[in-house]
């Protein structure tokens, strides 16, 4: 079950979007499996990947095509990752993207194909294909929740975030959705991220726009520590809400649309931790007083990815001595120990090194046994601070990966 407020809020229509799905049968039967997107001519389409050496077929496809072109349909897949499948994996990618040009009359490098699901196996290339006319002829503005459902893996609920906002007497929306529960961890992780606005954004600004904002999103969590072969985000913008381009990082409105942006993948990553594989728990773990913001993420992900950190939360025990000993493993250089100072929400436990005078057991055991907690250090060597989030691990993670594939 998921932590928290995950309620799909209302998804307002991006102007110039279209989407559809439809059930192929990839893995699952009787579920939508197969997404189309569809963009207005003249959308600037920008994208972020995963860092994993072992990144998937259509991984390698994305970032060819946008080198090439605007994309103009994106084709996305679940139930099979179509990573680690070689060359025929690489055709396989390829066919998807050919046959839906022909179906779109539009060039093969204006598709962007996206897999998620099982590594290692190849897709089940005539029931996609099959199911391509069908997604088109779904197609329609207003099926982002559709959508939300059609790339689910191990995800219990579909995830989205939609705003609203005004710029120069114009309103513009900004929507999205996402996908992701395991083998989730930053650069990026097993997710999907699909975001549109209709305000008008050169293309060099689309890509700016979208690798700040990842930053501070998916770049900001992780679940299991484990970074994906598949992951991938998308940001279009369309243009079709009307209005002068904005073309340049200096203009006044460019600073609105960063902040909404960011809003919206910040909530859409978050959504994927409090989804996370049998999370029970969702955590933020602030750290501050750093000399940089290296160490404060080093710091942070080194707290927010040990298996013993997680399984005392999971157990509401107490047990900070794991968030010391993650501390002070996470390796940044001449740490002063005796400077820092740790918190559960308001409950100082670790003052100047060792145990706060006034800390006591139960008032530990209660913050912990929250359904929502923060974790917050400040090293005292400076001012640099970050916050990663993350979850707990419980029996379910490992039930849930131990029977992913039957």
């Amino acid at each position: 079950m998921a932590v928290g407020d995950v309620t799909m809020p209302q998804m307002h229509v991006v102007q110039g979007v279209k989407i559809g799905s439809a059930e192929a049968y990839v893995r699952y039967p009787n579920r939508r499996d197969l997404v189309v997107f569809e963009f207005a001519e003249g959308t600037n389409v920008a994208g972020v990947f995963t860092q994993n050496a072992f990144c998937a077929a259509p991984v390698h496809i994305c970032k060819a095509h946008l080198a090439e072109n605007n994309p103009r349909y994106l084709v996305i897949n679940t139930g099979n990752a179509n990573a680690g499948t070689g060359p025929t994996g690489m055709q396989n990618a390829k066919t998807t993207c050919t046959s839906l040009a022909e179906l779109t009359h539009v060039s093969a490098s204006e598709i962007l194909p996206f897999s998620t699901g099982v590594i290692g196996e190849q897709l089940p290339m005539d029931r996609l294909l099959k199911g391509l006319q069908p997604a088109l002829d779904t197609l329609n503005s207003n099926a982002w929740v559709d959508a939300a459902k059609g790339i689910m893996t191990t995800d219990t609920l579909p995830k989205g975030a939609s705003e609203q906002f005004e710029l120069d007497g114009v309103t513009y929306t900004m929507t999205g959705i996402s996908k992701g529960a395991g083998m989730i961890r930053p650069n990026m992780a097993t997710m999907l991220g699909f975001i549109a606005t209709d305000v008008p954004i050169s293309r060099p600004l689309v890509q700016q726009l979208l690798k700040t904002s990842v930053e501070q999103s998916f770049n900001r969590i992780t679940i299991d520590g484990d970074t994906s072969t598949n992951d991938s985000c998308i940001f279009a913008a369309t243009g079709q809400a009307g209005g002068v381009e904005i073309a340049s990082e200096d203009d006044s409105r460019y600073a609105v649309v960063l902040e909404v942006l960011s809003c919206v993948m910040k909530r859409l990553a978050q959504l994927i931790v409090r989804d996370g594989e049998g999370a029970t728990k969702f955590m933020t773990v602030a750290v501050e007083g750093g000399a940089n913001t290296q160490e404060c993420c080093d710091i942070a992900y080194s707290i927010a990815h040990s298996p013993l950190v997680k399984t005392a939360f999971f157990a509401s025990d107490p047990n900070w001595g794991r968030i010391l000993a993650a501390i002070g493993y996470a390796g940044v250089p001449n740490l002063d120990v005796e400077k820092i100072q740790v918190w559960l929400d308001n409950v100082q436990i670790c003052k100047d090194g060792g145990a706060a005078a006034d800390y006591t057991e139960e008032a530990g055991a209660k913050v912990m046994a929250q359904s929502e907690i923060t974790i917050r250090v400040d090293l005292g060597r400076g001012q640099a601070k970050d916050t990663v989030y993350t979850c707990d691990l419980s029996y379910d993670y490992v039930k849930i990966n131990a029977d992913y594939r039957s």
